[in-house]
């Protein structure tokens, strides 16, 4: 070493301290030893005695850089003065090392490693999340350091902005979270094959999967989301090189991990996802996607895990991350269920009840007897009161020193000597009662509260403001200084200021000006505090009182003497009021145990304003006229050995310290080889009651015995608020035998039973005694939950004290107070043992030998986890000995539970190092999971790691618990790692469903639902009827109706009787007219269009041709052209121009699949298929013929085709399904006039009505209503294009006010859209005179479950503009079917009703009231059309079912669809779909299965024929149920509870892979609120839903893709996240 020759005790004192700071640098990890080495021998070269040395062996080997050193050195300190305090300063604030020393234990660091050693072999299974790149790049220190909340001199902050200015950045590593991290393990689990997504080149495609039989038919392009733009590519290739040898080591250490598995992938899964590689196109234009070119529908209960493949070989272009501008104003989240504590829990029956084990541990002791002290002896000399003694020693030991306080350096400020003490304490008193209000008027009365406010520096002023008001006879209120109005728990503080009635605070000027202010120089009105009035205590303002004033000492009697606040677990802050006498029994009882004698010196380095530091270091220090060394905070962060080193000086007699302060003094005490600590004759540790001391206070006894320490002299102790002092540890004789140590077995404590342990080391606690109990006081021990029943003797309970040294109540708390402090114990059947009340300490123990006392946790810290208890504590000092070093900021870290799904969960959060590395972060926190499983034999739910120094902090540091426990549960703790493992902790979910084997037959569920009197869920529309009276029929304008089969006849018909009748308006964006179309207009257009075809011989009748236009006029045209021709329209949505790669190879798939000879479109339109853009995405070389039907030549055709008869095809309607299934059903001429007759009957539509369509015109019903049903009832149509509202959203509802419409139709994406848009612009609208009061019926055309959310918002919102509540409502249309219900003009209102959301997902139907638990919201589906029937059936059996089962809605009705359209023919799917039978009931009827479940209620409601109206109400799609364990799941449900769980979650989605739920959920907020969505899903989706969430994917808004309908394509998100493609934010694993 370089220290050779040196003697460091002759070394100047500057030097030393240098060379002290360095080496706790280096034991803090914060220097290499490197560089600890290069600046000790800078330090030390000026002193060095040069003798030579011959040259070591060794010197090609530098020394080993340490274990824990991250940190780069810093250069060395040049010696110039400046620069040093700087630094001095920068260390100022240190807190003691990176590990938590106050539960620092040696003996469990030993336990854990033997714990995390055992499960070496078996390594956890835990993926590790993945994570963008600019979510873990943390942002410095300083701009996330909340205003540091320690008293004074105390703030840490100052020197952390220094410290963190030289800080290293932490350092990213480029590809982190690359693909890598999930491994293909093949069948055999041996060989690795990593998924190369983002190490491959651009130029490379990735091999295809093969893994499943390819069809006959396969188009030439992956109809997945394709990279629309890669603006990244130039730079990607040069970050290669440098990437590949990490990831392969990477990438065998967690193949390794996934080899040991315990959920190993299926073989038929696609590996877990990295999910990072491209961003779909941004929600803007809506596109419909198939998920792969499966071109038909599937069969029901088809397994969707083929899906899986197709994702696992799509060629990933770059990383590109979409972001899109989130509407300002969103939807008002669904309100959670009101007036739940009126309806009665019913977690009996959800929660499966673990059986108890039969080996728990029971207690089995006799009953305990009260322990007594000794009693307190009667001392002559002891004073009538506190402030007696005070009096005493100031008039006749006037020079005798009271206190010394310290400056930050540790050195002397200044004493105050008990003279002094004495007259400045008179003075403030005089000055309260008397100076403080004009001449006459007096402030304070006695009686009055105060608070005191100073700092921690600064004990001399705390003391005379504290003695000045016991002689005032007014009652002290020491609480902390406020340093700003988001300190943790200030709104608490001023409750406790407020119930306590304090009005006036006194301070001192130096902390006065300290405080914040506001611009006009007022101190700040802090949260939740009363109106104060402040008054500076320093001498200068005081007045002297006149000769004759005294103040009044009267004997201590039981008015409360000062209030001690007291945070509790949920963070509120109580007040335990202190009376005269107990504060006077106190300090005699203290003196008494501790033998005190006048004229002692006493070292205190614990807070004076309360507890310990008050009781021995105030307050019994002047009754005994003992000096007291006064050692804040701030200085033992600056000089650890301070302490040591000032009751070296002064001979202490006594010290009072806690573990932390002791841990503190063994890392700085290196160099201190000259301190003496034989004047110690005891050595109080305050916080001896905790688990974690024993071992600190062995390990400072082994350091500490060469300097003098004697064994005997260490003297744990266990006290609290109420209580006081409840037991503390005489100081020993010397050569008297030690106390023994209680070795416990974990497993029994946490059943509250003492049993010795034995077998297992690891999960053992060592606790030591804690002396006996205070003198004149009775304790017993009673059991913590329930009524005060008295403990075995080998029982845990808390300690409860009868006394007269002890608190009174908590002021202005009765109710509270009664609980705590009038507590009588009985016995075991429950009689009181007597009439004595005692006091709640709040610290659980137990009588050991010799009634000596043992503290095992405090009330606070338990946590009560499938009924067995766990300290808090205790999982603190696991966690701290799993080496945190690397990951853990300065052993910060806070544990609490949360209750989720009736049973608490633990969850540890931690702060991390700003250079902690993302690997062993994950790493730490794997392993501290191992660890508190092993040793506690407890599951966590949450570990989530912080940036340094950004929980909330207790005034001298600590973690405020309480607030870091509300920022959770909120979503505003921000972690930058987290882990939730609910599968492990969470057993008590319920058993999974067993699904019964089929033993009992449809024909048996049918008459048992008769016998039980439930009707068959079956529903009938009106009929349709024929009617025979021509002149009826012409005066009704009902002749195409009746005459012609064929629209194209209808339409000929008009043409000719009503040539100049306007049947469709087409407005623009602004509401202008843009076109409008006659009836000989559409016919002459059509005839036009018929020419152009037949003139092409290619085109034969009955081909199909292809529709491609924008939504308007043309396209109307066009479809009856192709009529007029013969051809078979097949209208598709046109492709999007700004994102051809997404939208162009469906519309090339519907081409190719429907076999179209021709394809009609716009020149524009054409254009862009024949462009170079297209030609990226799809083989623009093989269209069919293309006409533009933009300037064709006038001529007619030769003929008008008739179609033979009515059952041939009219048109083709294709659809992408939210399933992503693309299917195109065939509709016949019958299907097309049934249909458009019922629209009719249900609408009353006639040539004078006027209706508005603000749809897509491409599929369903939305096409119907857009080209068929004017033609057919002669209505004018306003066609309202949506994409326009994306430019002018009020679009819609100015042209239903403008054109007095009174029916309209929309999607549910243009009600959303003028939500959003319009919703704070109602008085706008109103302003330009927009009035919606002559709206009838605003119907919305939907094949999904009416969304009951948006519906009201709407309703609500535009209210204000006239809308009527009762306008709006739903329609139902399917693939099968495409209108099977519509809200008509007549007939009953929609009706909701509340469903039991547990027995729907047994399939059941049950009616609840509003606002139940569980309930959920449905309204009904629209009136069911004329000409159709409906019945609920089983989808298994084909059974029909009763109406109080959920089952699959079957129709049967004239315009069904005649079939899929397939180029297959797979006519088993034809006939099950649409030509199927019940099995039994009415077995010759033939249904067509929409695919959906729903159910059929009867109402109270008539419709129009009298009878009691029957509803449909459709729950969900079939296809997209999800099963997990045992139960049907809707995902819009679980979505529904998601949305609701932060204000931060724009949309989610949710889909299983393998058995695994997956939410998606998109981000509205910033990226660092991304992992505070984790844990709020976990829990939202648990407590409602009852179902662990395996795989939480957060991601940029507009990633989940929507169809044009405005329904969540859930399956092609499924597999764009199976295909990495989706390239989230974060990627949480709840494994």
């Amino acid at each position: 070493m370089t220290d050779r020759g040196v003697d460091l005790s002759a070394l100047p004192k500057e030097v030393r301290d240098q060379l002290a700071e360095l080496d706790l640098e280096l034991s803090e990890g914060d220097i290499t030893q490197k560089g600890y080495e290069k600046k000790r021998t800078k330090l030390l070269a000026p002193y060095i005695i040069q003798t030579p040395v011959a040259p070591p062996q060794n010197d090609a080997q530098p020394p080993a850089p340490s274990s824990s050193s991250h940190a780069p050195a810093p250069a060395p300190a040049p010696a110039n003065s400046s620069r040093y305090r700087e630094r001095r300063s920068r260390r100022t604030h240190r807190n003691g090392g990176t590990r938590d020393d106050r539960y620092r234990s040696d003996i469990h660091t030993e336990a854990v490693q033997a714990a995390l050693a055992k499960n070496k072999e078996e390594k956890m299974a835990l993926p590790m999340p993945t994570k963008r790149r600019s979510t873990y790049v943390q942002s410095p220190i300083e701009t996330r350091t909340p205003p540091d909340s320690s008293s004074g001199s105390e703030d840490e902050t100052s020197a952390r902005r220094q410290s963190s200015a030289a800080a290293p950045q932490p350092q990213v590593h480029p590809n982190l979270q690359s693909s890598d991290y999930w491994m293909n393990r093949s069948a055999q689990g041996s060989s690795t094959s990593s998924s190369a997504s983002s190490t491959m080149s651009h130029g490379e495609a990735k091999p295809q999967a093969q893994s499943q039989p390819q069809p006959q038919y396969k188009p030439q392009y992956q109809p997945l989301y394709q990279p629309h733009h890669q603006p990244q590519q130039q730079q990607q290739p040069q970050q290669q090189p440098h990437r590949q040898p990490q990831e392969q080591s990477r990438a065998s250490a967690v193949a390794d991990m996934l080899a040991h598995s315990r959920i190993a992938p299926s073989e038929n899964s696609a590996p877990p996802p990295d999910v990072t590689a491209v961003a779909p196109p941004s929600r803007g234009p809506r596109v419909d996607l198939p998920s792969n070119a499966v071109v038909r529908g599937m069969s029901r209960g088809h397994s969707r895990s083929s899906m899986m493949e197709t994702a696992d070989g799509v060629p990933v272009s770059s990383r590109v991350s979409t972001k899109i501008q989130q509407l300002l104003n969103t939807l008002k989240r669904p309100k959670r269920p009101p007036l739940s504590e009126f309806f009665t829990d019913d977690s009996e029956e959800i929660v499966q009840v673990p059986q108890p084990d039969p080996n728990t541990p029971r207690p089995e002791g006799r009953q305990i007897i009260p322990v007594k002290g000794e009693p307190l002896g009667v001392v002559s000399n002891w004073p009538p009161a506190l402030q007696a003694a005070l009096a005493r020693w100031g008039a006749t030991q006037g020079k005798s020193p009271a206190l010394t306080a310290l400056d930050i350096t540790g050195k002397p400020l200044y004493t105050l000597t008990y003279g002094k003490l004495w007259s400045r304490s008179v003075k403030l008193a005089y000055t309260l009662l008397n100076k403080l209000g004009t001449k006459n008027e007096q402030i304070l009365k006695p009686g009055d509260k105060v608070a005191l406010v100073y700092p921690n520096s600064d004990p001399g002023m705390f003391w005379v403001a504290f003695y000045g008001c016991l002689l005032a006879e007014v009652i002290p209120v020491p609480i902390e200084v406020p340093l700003s109005r988001k300190d943790a728990g200030i709104s608490q503080v001023g409750f406790l200021l407020g119930s306590c009635g304090v009005g006036l605070a006194l301070t001192s000027e130096i902390c006065l000006k300290g405080l914040p202010k506001t611009p006009t120089g007022e101190i700040l009105q802090f949260k939740g505090w009363p109106r104060m009035k402040w008054v500076i205590t320093d001498s200068k303002y005081l007045t002297k009182p006149s000769k004759d004033w005294q103040p009044h000492i009267p004997t201590a009697n039981t008015d409360p003497a000062y209030i001690e606040y007291k945070a509790s677990k949920e963070g509120t802050v109580v007040g335990v009021a202190v009376s005269k006498v107990a504060m006077l029994t106190h300090c005699q009882a203290l003196t008494q145990a501790c033998n005190y004698c006048e004229g002692e010196t006493l070292v205190n380095v614990l807070d004076f304003k309360k507890d310990m530091g008050l009781w021995h270091g105030v307050l019994t220090a002047v009754m005994n006229r003992i000096h007291t060394i006064s050692v804040p905070y701030a200085v033992m962060k600056a000089c650890p050995l301070s302490w040591v080193q000032r009751v070296h000086m002064n001979k202490a007699r006594v010290a009072l310290v806690k573990c932390r302060d002791l841990h503190w003094a063994m890392m700085a005490h290196r160099d201190q080889r000259d301190v003496s600590l034989a004047s110690l004759r005891m050595l109080i540790v305050a916080d001896g009651a905790n688990p974690w001391s024993v071992s600190s206070c062995d390990a400072f006894l082994n350091l500490f015995q060469s300097h003098g320490l004697k064994p005997e002299v260490i003297c744990p102790c266990a006290a609290s608020p109420e209580a006081m002092t409840v037991a503390i540890r005489r100081p020993g004789v010397p050569g008297a035998p030690l106390p023994a140590r209680a070795i416990l077995s974990m497993g029994g404590l946490s059943y509250g039973v003492i049993r010795v342990n034995t077998e297992d080391k690891n999960s053992a606690l060592t606790v030591q005694d804690v002396g006996h109990v205070m003198p004149g006081a009775l304790m017993c021990i009673v059991r913590p939950d329930g009524p005060p029943q008295l403990c075995k003797t080998d029982e845990i309970g808390e300690i409860i004290i009868n006394s007269r040294a002890g608190g009174t109540m908590y002021y202005g708390l009765p109710g509270l107070t009664k609980n705590t402090f009038e507590v009588i114990p009985v016995n075991a059947n429950g009689v009181p043992i007597g009439e004595i009340p005692f006091v709640r300490s709040g610290l659980l123990g137990f009588v050991g030998p010799g009634s000596l006392i043992f503290v095992v946790g405090k009330i606070e810290g338990l946590l009560m986890v499938s009924s067995r208890r766990h300290n808090a504590d205790d999982l603190v000092a696991t966690a701290l000995a799993v080496e945190p070093v690397k990951t853990v900021y300065r052993g910060r870290i806070a544990v609490f539970p949360v209750t989720v799904f009736y049973d608490e969960r633990v969850v540890i959060v931690a702060e991390q190092r700003p250079d902690a590395s993302e690997e062993d972060s994950f790493q730490w926190m794997s392993r501290v999971l191992q660890a508190i499983d092993s040793i506690h034999q407890v599951g966590l739910y949450c570990l989530a790691l912080v940036p340094a120094n950004t929980l909330p902090k207790t005034p001298l540091g600590g973690i405020h618990i309480s607030d870091t426990k509300q920022f959770f549960l909120d979503g505003n703790l921000h972690p930058c790692n987290i882990l939730m493992c609910p599968h492990t902790c969470v057993t008590n979910l319920p058993k999974p469903r067993q699904k019964q084997p089929v033993g009992v037959g449809p024909a048996s569920v049918m008459v048992g639902n008769l016998v039980a009197g439930k009707r068959i869920a079956q529903a009938v529309g009106r009929d349709l009827g024929m009617i025979e009276d021509q002149d009826l029929v012409r005066k009704l304008c009902m002749w195409p109706t009746v005459m012609h089969q064929y629209l194209t006849e209808a339409l000929q018909w008009r043409a000719q009787t009503d040539p100049d009748h306007v049947l469709y308006v087409l407005l623009n964006a602004k509401g202008v007219t843009v076109g409008t179309a006659t009836c000989v207009q559409l016919h002459k257009r059509a005839e036009k269009i018929a020419a152009a075809l037949s003139e092409k011989s290619s085109i034969n009748t009955g081909e199909n041709v292809v529709l491609l236009y924008p939504p308007g006029i043309d396209l109307i045209a066009a479809f009856y052209g192709c009529l007029y021709a013969g051809c078979v329209p097949v209208n598709v949505r046109p492709p999007h121009p700004q994102n051809l790669a997404a939208t162009l190879p469906t519309v090339r798939m519907i081409i190719d699949v429907s076999k179209a000879a021709c394809i009609l479109t716009t020149q524009n339109l054409m254009r862009i298929l024949r462009s170079k853009e297209a030609a990226a995405s799809v083989n623009i070389k093989t269209w069919p013929t293309v006409i533009d039907t933009d300037d064709l030549p006038r001529r007619r055709p030769p003929q008008i085709y008739k179609p033979p008869t009515a059952e041939m095809i009219a048109y083709l309607d294709f659809s992408v399904s939210t399933t992503g299934m693309l299917t195109g059903v065939k509709i016949s001429h019958a299907a097309v006039s049934a249909l458009c007759r019922s629209i009719k009957l249900q609408c009353e539509l006639y040539s004078s009505r006027q209706i508005a369509i603000c749809l897509d015109p491409y599929c369903g019903l939305g096409f119907v209503l857009w080209c068929l049903a004017s033609v057919y009832s002669g209505h004018q149509s306003i066609l309202i294009p949506p994409f326009e509202l994306e430019s002018s959203v009020s679009l819609w509802l100015s042209t239903l006010s403008q054109y007095r419409i009174r029916d309209t139709f929309c999607s549910y994406s243009v009600m959303e859209l003028c939500t959003k848009g319009l919703g704070t612009q109602t008085d706008l609208l109103k302003a330009r005179g927009v009035n919606l009061s002559c709206v009838r019926s605003c119907v919305v055309i939907a094949e999904e479950r009416p969304r009951l959310a948006l519906s009201q918002s709407f309703s609500k919102l535009f209210k204000d503009v006239g809308l009527s509540s009762r306008a709006v409502s739903t329609a139902f249309g399917s693939r099968v079917n495409l209108a099977i219900c519509l809200q008509g003009t007549t007939g009953p209102d929609p009706c909701t009703v509340y469903v039991d959301m547990k027995s729907l997902r047994h399939d059941r139907v049950r009616l609840v009231e509003r606002g139940a638990p569980q309930s959920l919201p449905l309204m009904e589906s629209g009136k069911i059309l004329p000409g159709v029937r409906v019945i609920i059936v089983n989808p298994e059996t084909k059974g029909p079912l009763g109406d109080s089962h959920l089952g699959e809605i079957w129709v049967n009705s004239p315009h069904n669809a005649s079939g899929y359209y397939t180029i297959y023919g797979e006519e088993s799917l034809q006939a099950d779909h649409f030509n199927t039978k019940l099995s039994f009931g009415d077995p010759h009827t033939l249904w067509a299965r929409t695919g959906y479940l729903g159910f059929v209620k009867r109402t109270e409601l008539l419709d129009a024929s009298g009878d009691r109206h029957d509803a449909l109400f459709v729950v969900g799609s079939l296809d997209e149920t999800l099963e997990l364990r045992g139960l049907r799941y809707h995902p819009t449900d679980i979505e529904t509870s998601v949305s609701r769980a932060h204000r931060s979650i724009a949309e989610s989605a949710v889909f299983t892979w393998t058995n695994l739920l997956v939410v998606v959920s998109e981000l509205c907020g910033s990226e660092q609120d991304a992992l505070d969505l984790v844990p709020l899903i976990t829990n939202v989706v648990l407590e409602e839903h009852h179902l662990i969430v395996g795989v939480v994917v957060i991601v940029d808004p507009g990633v989940i893709p929507i169809n044009s309908r405005g329904e969540k394509q859930r399956m092609h998100l499924r597999d764009s996240f199976l295909a990495d493609q989706l390239d989230p934010i974060y990627v949480a694993y709840n494994m």
